[in-house]
């Protein structure tokens, strides 16, 4: 049994801290005093996961310090964009950030947040498939460690897994990464095209195009091309794109019915990765000289340049060309 620090009170830090607390010490640290006293009390995460009862074991706390101390592995659960502000608390403890995407000022993946931080603790990220409201009710979920130093990925990925949840472990951290940051945007994609009505063979063609722009941009990066194929990759795309507990997927399906990207947003009342990445994405892309048709159309359609069905129409209209040479088209050939 170690003692683990989760920072950050969204629904999936509130859901890992439930599940590790089977077999860990754990203590979630929530940035506002007055969500962290009302999680005490209740034992509930009432804005964020209400489905939930936290175990009798888990501490909350509001101050870092306190989180923090005796913690043995610090688990950063907050959005890309209070990945830095987290990272201030962290001092030589090993870490692994549960967030995905690119940050949106920088257009820097959390890795290179944390490197520009100055940080030299050991630390990776754990990414995959995962609703945080199934891990917590605990369902069977697969995850993967990825960190640089592969002897910390493995050894982290055995402390972690346990009971039904599998975490697997890989030194692609790049790859790793680009999957969790790439597969957000294109469930927006997967959202507006089933939401327009195009039917599940569109959606089977968009998803699988999809992971071939994810493909070439992870390896461009420097990921490695078999990680696209494994949970980071097509798994998490898979459910993010389908599921209908997506965030992301949600932004799409309001988006063909024509509503206002704000105003979906504010409704959601989480976070949805996708719309901050988006434009960071193609950036990154372009820069890498990479073609990432979908992505862009997505940020069309963000933008107000295009409505969702004259992306759709963009997308059908590209010319014909082999599979393996880049198309990232929505048809097949």
């Amino acid at each position: 049994m170690a003692a683990l620090a989760v920072l950050g009170a969204g629904a999936w830090g509130t859901a890992i801290a439930a599940v590790l607390a089977a077999r860990h010490r754990v203590t979630l640290w929530a940035r506002d005093p007055a969500q962290a006293a009302a999680i005490g009390a209740t034992r509930r995460n009432a804005r964020y996961l209400p489905e939930i009862e936290l175990p009798p074991g888990i501490l909350v706390a509001h101050d870092a310090r306190a989180a923090l101390a005796g913690a043995e592995l610090v688990l950063v659960a907050t959005p890309v964009a209070g990945l830095r502000a987290a990272l201030a608390h962290i001092a030589g403890t090993p870490f692994v950030w549960l967030c995905k995407g690119f940050e949106q000022e920088s257009g820097a993946l959390p890795h290179e947040i944390a490197a520009a931080a100055g940080i030299r603790a050991p630390c990776g990220a754990l990414s995959g498939p995962s609703f945080a409201l199934e891990v917590a009710r605990g369902l069977p979920c697969a995850l993967t460690l990825a960190a640089a130093d592969g002897a910390f990925a493995a050894a982290t990925a055995a402390q972690l897994h346990g009971g039904r949840l599998r975490v697997y472990h890989t030194d692609d951290l790049v790859g790793v990464e680009i999957g969790g940051a790439v597969k957000n945007v294109l469930a927006i994609a997967v959202g507006i095209c089933d939401g327009l009505g195009l039917g599940q063979n569109a959606r089977a063609a968009l998803i699988t195009r999809g992971l071939a722009e994810l493909a070439r941009l992870g390896v461009a990066l420097g990921g490695r091309a078999e990680t696209v194929m494994g949970l980071t990759g097509a798994g998490d795309l898979i459910l993010t794109a389908t599921g209908d507990l997506s965030r992301n997927r949600r932004v799409g399906l309001e988006l063909a019915r024509g509503r206002p990207l704000a105003a979906i947003v504010a409704e959601l009342g989480h976070v949805a990765e996708g719309v901050r990445s988006a434009h960071a994405t193609l950036v990154r892309a372009k820069t890498c000289s990479v073609d990432m048709p979908i992505t862009a159309a997505v940020n069309e359609v963000l933008d107000g340049r295009l409505s969702p069905p004259q992306a759709v129409e963009l997308l059908l209209a590209r010319d014909p060309r082999a599979e393996g040479a880049g198309g990232g088209e929505l048809t097949a050939q």
